[in-house]
């Protein structure tokens, strides 16, 4: 991109790639911009015609499919194995090594088959209809996201092989990727859904209120669910909520995000607007019911921060103990001497340790 720069059109509002086929606009219109994050946090919407948020040769558009041209380090299999964790997920199925999600696109509920074509390539193929071109991109761009495939694990894996704790998981799950959870109010709902219970009675706890309160569709006799919005749950008295088995404080701080995104007085981008992670945690911490294990969690899944580490999380301890062959879990500030040498791969080094205990 020529002088790495995108270009923003004052009038439209809208930045697009220098080789966009569109209509050249007047030089006194432009604005530039060094990413396409920038242009965005700018009020800037992205073009339709060339996808600046998401060029081509990361993506094949084929019309019916849509193929992600990962990364060498990068294995599918892995990261179903981890999506399969629990037969209670409600948000997405996994049949004979494919994976089936709905999301919502330009208001429209997108049901996606995905799964491994070859080696480091993904296959998505829209189920119930083809959507329209603008759709796809937003598609393959959710997907890549949603599997990490953006950044480079070599750095990682070379400071893992020589890693005490990390050398055995990097080299038995090496092409695993952080699964992410996008949306800022599913991820803080499914952290405060996890605080001091069981996974399975918190996979539990996500499938009644899934099939409770969100909205889904049926195909080939399957019913797929979507998250419910903030704006459902926002309605809800602690009551409904208790009928499902939360307990009144979960139901409580649940009801009180929503309303808090509902207002906009909370949002995804407003967290990403801080320089500082540390910044957007302090942020988290300040809602009810959100602690820094919470804060920590919702950094490391939704807000991609390298250096979140959870290290009062007993799954982490105990799978650190289990690779050190330790008598007892360490204590958090025994994996703060542990991860010393993680620096900008704590997150990584934590959803591999997360993994390893499946």
């Amino acid at each position: 991109m020529k002088n790495g720069q995108f270009i923003g059109v004052k009038t439209t509002r809208i930045y697009c790639l220098p080789s966009c086929p569109a209509r050249a606009p007047l030089p006194q219109n432009i604005v530039y911009f060094k990413t396409a994050a920038q242009a965005e946090r700018h009020g800037f919407r992205p073009c339709k015609r060339c996808f600046p948020d998401f060029p081509y040769g990361k993506w094949i558009d084929e019309g019916a499919s849509v193929f992600l041209m990962g990364p060498p380090e990068f294995d599918f299999l892995q990261c179903l194995k981890f999506l399969d964790r629990s037969p209670l997920e409600p948000c997405h199925c996994i049949e004979k090594g494919a994976l089936f999600k709905l999301e919502k696109f330009e208001g429209e509920p997108v049901l996606l088959k995905i799964q491994c074509r070859e080696p480091n390539t993904i296959r998505i193929d829209f189920l119930r209809y083809h959507p329209k071109k603008s759709i796809r991109a937003q598609v393959a761009k959710y997907v890549w996201h949603w599997f990490d495939l953006e950044p480079d694990l070599r750095p990682f894996y070379r400071m893992a092989g020589r890693d005490p704790v990390l050398k055995d998981v990097s080299r038995n799950l090496y092409g695993l990727r952080i699964l992410t959870i996008s949306d800022l109010f599913e991820a803080i709902c499914w952290a405060i859904i996890g605080q001091q219970i069981n996974l399975t009675f918190a996979y539990t706890l996500k499938k009644r209120l899934v099939e409770a309160f969100g909205e889904g569709i049926y195909f080939e006799n399957r019913r797929y669910y979507l998250f419910p919005t903030p704006r459902t749950l926002a309605q809800l008295n602690v009551a409904d909520l208790r009928a499902l088995q939360f307990t009144w404080k979960k139901s409580e701080y649940i009801i009180e995000l929503a309303q808090e995104m509902v207002t906009g007085e909370l949002t995804k981008e407003k967290l990403l607007e801080h320089t500082e992670f540390e910044t957007a945690r302090k942020k988290l911490m300040q809602l009810h019911g959100i602690g820094r294990w919470t804060a920590d969690y919702v950094s490391l899944r939704c807000l991609k921060d390298p250096a979140a580490l959870p290290v009062a999380d007993v799954g982490l301890q105990n799978a650190v103990r289990q690779q050190l062959g330790l008598s007892q879990k360490p204590t958090a500030e025994d994996m703060a001497g542990y991860s010393k040498g993680w620096t900008n791969w704590q997150a990584y080094a934590c959803f591999y340790l997360w993994a390893s205990l499946i």
